[in-house]
Formats: C-alpha cells, structure tokens, sequence
C-alpha cells in the first residue's frame, strides 16, 4: 500500500506540472513584449541626424517614423500627426526579427514642444512608440488641458456636399464635404476634436486620414461638422466614407462614383488618330525615296508631245483664220452648177476667159 500511495502522489505530481507548462506556453504567446525604441541622442537641432532603432516589432512590419510636438510618452500625441513634421517622416520596414534601424533628420514640428519622436505601424494591427526626445531651438509651451468628460455623438445623418467638375469627367480627383452635426453629451467641453476620415472602395478596409476640427463643442451643445474628403485620380465606382472620434465609428456615408468617361474617349481617339497619321507620314516618304516608273516617264513624254502638236494645230488655225488672203478662191471652191447672182443693172465683179468662137475663123494661117 505505501508502494501504490506513493505512485499515485508522483503521478499527480507529474500531472500538475505539465498541466502547469501547457497553460504558461498559451500566455507567453498571448502576451509578446512590447515594441521598443531608442534614440541614438536624447536631443538634437534641425538639420541633424539622428538615429531610431526598434525591437520587438511585428515581423516585416511598414513603420512610419515622425517627430512630433505637444506630445509626451504618457499622453501621446496630441492634435495626432497634425502635430507632426509629416514632410520630413521616414518609413521603414522591419526584420524578420522585428528589428529596424534608420535614420531620420530632425525638423520644427508645427507646434510647440513637448516632442517626441513617434513610431506607429502603417498596416496591419495598431502599434506605436513615443520616445521623448528634445528639438534644440524650438518653442516649448505647456499641454493643453485634456478634459475625458466630453463624449461626441452624431445627432444627424451624414451628407456629402459638392459637386464634379470637368476635371473630373477626364480623370481629376474627385472631391466633397462632408457635413454632419455633433452634440457633446458629456460633463466637459471638447476642443479642436481630431476626427479619423477613412475611405472605403468595395471590399476593401477603409484606409483612415486625421482631420481636425477647429473649435470647441460644449456639454450640452451641438456643433456643425464639415470635413474634406478627396478620392483618388481615376476613382470610380462604389465608395463608403466613415467617421470616427476616438475609437468608435460615428457614421458612415456612401459614395457612388461614375467612371471617368473622358479618359476612355481620349485613349479612343488617340487609338484611331496615332495610327492614322503615322500611315500618311510612312506614304509620304515612299513616295519621295521610291524611284520613277519608266513607263509612266514615256507615258509622259507621249502626252507633252501630243499637247505640243495639238497646241501648234491650233496656232496655226488661228493664222489662217486671221490672215483672208491665205484663204483659197471661193469661186475655185464653189460646188459646179453654182453661180453667183448679181442684181440687175450691177456691174459684173468677176471676169471669165472667153472661149473663140466656132463661126469666127482664127487668124493663124490667114493674112
């Protein structure tokens, strides 16, 4: 019997610790360490270089890398990346370890310090990185005061006002507003709120844009939203444009797009006018580099020989015309049995031979 207690005590034993290490491999993997960043100088001026370097990203992961002011590690940023340097950002794509180095120049960002240098993931899942890091030379200014008792809330359904222009029928971006009403329904007025803009085409997951409203939204008012949206050149087709404040989707708003027609017709019409008048150019060289046919050479000559002896027939028509005296006799060309009449008592105009007559003897051989 102490034999087999002791077998059943080692076999739950046995058991507890397994059961232990197959609940401990689960949340090892549920729980990854967070993404890290350093910095390779706490403080820089604009102009100068600074390196960034992470850890424990998601493998080849798209990171965009800002310097942002009116931030700090605890708050984040405030205002989001209108708080940024945005024209000077860098991208970079992790390591199959989740590891990225790059470089990144130090600009002003458009408000005041406090900054930070701000990592965040493009695609994918959420992650982001705020490492403080100090611009030498630019303004410092207190955070502003973040009141979490203002909750927004869309009281009307959204519009989108506007209309397409020519442009847009040959492929120009297309462009709206969006128009919506708030009413804070919490205890603390809301200032300058940053909404997330995000554009949908068919199936596809919305691709999201901060845009902040300038103004304040006290407790118990409303307030009149209007945001641009812009397509794409070329959009078209069916789109949905969302609204979010914060984490949740305040609304959501369609968009039927038509296709730009004019693109279509210009391709049409350069498909027909391109090969056209390259076929007239190729024909008008042939026939200034092929050589002459010499039947259409004798042709020719045949021709200008025929039109010079027609043209010498006719000159000399028109001097015979012109000159009565080369004209033969009337009288000589007169058909026989015809005579001139003359009136009575006219004179005889022409003279004729007179033939001797039979009675009459002739002179010769007579004294």
């Amino acid at each position: 019997m102490p034999s087999a207690r002791r077998a059943h005590s080692a076999a739950l034993a046995a058991f507890l610790v397994l059961s232990a290490l197959l609940c401990a491999v689960p949340a090892a993997v549920a729980d990854p360490p967070p993404p890290r960043v350093e910095l390779s100088a706490p403080q820089a001026g604009k102009g100068r270089d600074i390196t960034v370097s992470g850890s424990n990203w998601r493998p080849r992961a798209l990171l965009m890398l800002l310097v942002c002011g009116r931030a700090t590690p605890a708050t984040g940023v405030i205002g989001g990346t209108n708080s940024c340097a945005n024209a000077d950002g860098r991208a970079v794509t992790t390591g199959s370890t989740g590891t990225f180095s790059k470089k990144v120049p130090v600009a002003e960002p458009p408000v005041p310090c406090p900054c930070v240098v701000h990592v965040a993931t493009v695609t994918g899942g959420q992650q982001a990185f705020d490492a403080e890091f100090v611009v030498a030379g630019h303004p410092t200014a207190p955070l502003p005061e973040q009141s979490g008792g203002g909750r927004l809330a869309v009281l009307t359904a959204t519009r989108l006002e506007g209309d397409s222009g020519l442009l847009v029928f040959f492929g120009a971006p297309p462009v709206r507003t969006l128009e919506f009403t708030v009413g804070n329904l919490g205890t603390d007025p809301v200032h300058d709120p940053v909404f997330e803009i995000g554009t949908a085409h068919g199936l596809f997951a919305p691709q999201w844009e901060e845009q902040q409203w300038s103004g304040t939204v006290r407790p118990g008012e409303k307030a009149r939203i209007t945001l641009p949206v812009q397509l794409p050149a070329g959009a078209h087709g069916d789109y949905s444009i969302s609204v979010k404040y914060g984490t949740k989707v305040l609304a959501e708003q369609p968009w039927g797009v038509p296709r730009p027609w004019g693109v279509t017709v210009f391709w049409v019409l350069l498909a027909l006018v391109v090969p056209t008048a390259l076929f007239r150019i190729g024909m008008a060289v042939v026939d200034k580099v092929r050589p002459p046919d010499p039947r259409h050479a004798r042709r020719s000559r045949r021709s200008a020989r025929r039109a010079a002896t027609a043209s010498a027939d006719g000159s000399a028509g028109d001097t015979a015309a012109a000159l009565p005296w080369l004209l033969p006799d009337a009288a000589s060309s007169a058909p026989p049995g015809s005579s001139s009449a003359s009136p009575p008592g006219a004179p005889s105009t022409t003279s004729a031979p007179s033939a001797p007559s039979e009675n009459r003897p002739t002179t010769k051989g007579h004294s």
